[in-house]
Parts: C-alpha cells; structure tokens; sequence
C-alpha cells in the first residue's frame, strides 16, 4: 500500500537525495571548471547563476574572484596598512559600521565581531584611498561587509575595489544622477510585464525611492537571512550589472496581489514596497529576472526609462531634501529659520502659503558582464544603445 501511495509521486526522502545528487555533480562542474587552463569562467557563472548558486563559502572563495576576473597574482597580496586621522571619510564609515552589528552572525562573539568591525572600516577607507575617483555612500558598508564575512579581508580588500570600480561604479559617483538613472529602468520592466500594476503605481506616485536601499546594498540591508544575500550575490556577480534591478522588478511582480489591494496613496504604497518580506522565493526570483533579462534587456528599455526620468527627479529632490535635512547643521539652521520666521510672522502679520504640485543562450546573454567599461552600470546601458545621453545625465564626469 505505501508502495503504491508513492508511486508517481516524490517523497521529501527521494527530493533530498535528488538535491544531494545534483549538489554534488555541480561541486564536479565547479571543480573541474576552475582546474583547466586557462579557467573555465563561462561555466562558473553558469553555475553562480543556476539554482542554488555556489553552495559554500569555500567555493566563493575561489570562484567570486573570477567573475570579477581579478588577475590571480593580486589575490596573495597582503593588505596595505590603512591611515585613519584626517581621513575625509573616516567619520561617516565608523558611524555606519557601528550602527551594522545585525549584519553580523548572532551569537558571535564580541572580541570577533569588534576584529571584523576593524577589518571593515579599513577594507572601505583602503577602497577609497587607492581610488580617488570613487565617493563614499550610506550602504556601501552593507556590500563590504558581506565580502568580508564571506572571503575575509584580504579577498575582500582586492574583490571589493574591483567590484567598486565597475559594478558599483555609479553609486559612488560624487551624485546621485546616476543611481537615479538606474532606478528609471524599474518602471518600464513592470510596465512590459504587468501594465496594471505599473499604471497604479504611477497612479499613487510612488517613484522608486522605496527600491533605493535593495539597489544600493545588493539587498544586504534589507534581507535578514545571510543565506539569502549570498546567494543574490553569486547571481549578480556572474551577471550584468544592472541585474539588481531586474530583480527588484520581480519582487515588485511577485507582490501584485498586495500592492494593487493597498490604497492608491503614494505614503501607503512606498510603506509597503520598502517593507521586504523575508519569505521570498529566492530561486523562482531569482530564474524570473533572468528570463527579463533576456526578454527585455537595458537597450531596449533605455528610452522608456529616459521617459521616466521626470517622475523619479521629483521623488529624488524630496528624498535628497530630507537626508540633507537630517544634518545636525542643518537641523539647527532650520530651527533658527523657524525661530525668525516666528518672530516675522508677530509683527509683519500671517503668511500664505502656496502649495506645490505633485509630481544556455539564456545564460550566455546572462553573463554579459562587459567587464572592460570601467565605467558603470549606467555607462555599459549608454555603450549599447544609440541614445545621446552622456552631457544630460552627466555619465562622464
């Protein structure tokens, strides 16, 4: 009778042995792939992007390093001692690395976790010496730190300037102009696959401010499992840069349901975005961005996306606004506005205000990586399309 019960059918005993049959051809592949000569990095981003990534931390270790095709003689380089005082940076990096204890391990003791804390400030301000180009964000700390979590500091130190010199190129530019400029591609992704859901969140005026922090820090911030963040980072590394916004599009579409029973107000639906479920269906997700990718790759959204720049310039002047009125120079010039403007409004009489308006050949094409642009996401969407946008949006500062 079990027997029988089961016949057609897949027990969790069968479905685990499965898993452990493919884990292990795949740990074959992966082997085999970094033995030959020269490295076999197309089936390394195979493997990177195909279900259940690169599996342990020991392989990422060998592995990331190639697809960020880091020459192999900087890998056994020892770090170069980093100099705190009168470090430009130096301030800002400690506040958020202080304010980072959830991205470590829980449980982890606090002598190593403080040693990591230490190794992280120096990994970004080491970055940010040898790279004066490149410009500190909030966030950025979230992808070092998985870095170094991962492959540890002296991995973390090459792997994390190569990475930053390329895929994280625009964010650290010395504005927000093209971080903006990614974030318009959001919307037309959304428009092609569900019109519906695009058109009420246009409706609302949401922009795309809610997606800033998943972009910004490959997710780091937002995800609580470990797990899942490595993971998202063995597909976004084998992958084209602009892929983490392929993948906050599938997330958006996979929340159709939430999103179009939320009210139509812009307050309500960014509150909902920005709250990121934990339960996601990371590997349905993660195949799905892909399958957009290939759909609907950047040069043939580039247009649409410069169509959306209107709406998302507004968003981001409000979002710039607010930041910038978080300063404590800032807070104590408004208070004493505040306080002239109190005394004015005694003797001179009431005030009008006027209101403002509102506002396998899929892995191929996958792994487009274009590794030789130095010059960013952004810059890689300009390179394949026909449009004249660099003096507009400033690509070329």
């Amino acid at each position: 009778m079990n027997t029988s019960a089961s016949a057609g059918t897949s027990s969790p005993m069968n479905g685990r042995r499965d898993w452990d049959s493919r884990r292990k051809r795949k740990i074959a592949d992966i082997t085999q792939a970094l033995s030959v000569d020269p490295v076999d990095v197309a089936t390394l981003r195979r493997m990177a992007i195909s279900e259940g990534g690169l599996l342990t931390d020991e392989i990422r270790c060998q592995v990331w390093p190639r697809l960020l095709n880091v020459p192999p003689h900087l890998l056994d380089q020892e770090p170069e001692k980093v100099e705190r005082e009168n470090n430009k940076d130096y301030n800002q990096v400690l506040l958020d690395v202080q304010r980072s204890l959830r991205r470590f391990p829980p449980g982890m003791p606090d002598e190593q976790r403080e040693g990591l804390q230490e190794a992280l400030i120096d990994i970004i301000l080491r970055v940010l010496k040898r790279n004066p180009q490149l410009h500190y964000y909030q966030g950025y700390h979230d992808i070092v730190v998985t870095f170094l979590l991962v492959v540890g500091e002296r991995l973390a130190s090459v792997l994390v300037e190569k990475l930053s010199t390329h895929h994280l190129r625009d964010f650290m530019d010395p504005t927000m102009d093209n971080t903006k400029h990614i974030l318009n591609y959001l919307m037309p992704i959304i428009e092609r696959v569900n019109p519906e859901v695009h058109d009420f969140m246009q409706q609302a005026e949401v922009g795309t401010v809610f997606a800033l922090s998943w972009l910004i820090t490959w997710f780091g911030h937002v995800l609580s499992d470990f797990r899942h963040v490595v993971r998202l980072y063995d597909f976004f590394l084998a992958c084209h840069p602009l892929m983490p916004i392929y993948f906050a599009a599938v997330i958006v579409l996979h929340r159709e349901e939430e999103v179009l029973e939320c009210e139509c107000d812009m307050a309500m639906v960014h509150h909902l975005l920005s709250q990121i479920p934990q339960d996601l269906p990371y590997e349905t997700l993660i195949s799905r961005a892909g399958d957009l990718f290939v759909q609907f790759p950047p040069s043939e959204l580039a247009r649409e996306a410069v169509a959306h720049e209107s709406m998302a310039t507004s968003t981001f002047k409000d979002f710039e606004l607010a930041s910038t009125q978080q300063r404590p120079d800032s807070v104590l010039r408004r208070r004493r506005r505040q306080k002239s403007a109190a005394l004015e409004k005694q003797t001179v009489g009431p005030v009008v205000a006027v209101a403002q308006p509102s506002t396998s050949r899929r892995f191929v094409r996958l792994a487009v990586m274009g590794l030789t642009v130095a010059l960013g996401a952004a810059a890689l969407a300009v390179v394949n399309t026909a449009l004249e946008w660099a003096p507009k949006l400033d690509l070329f500062p």
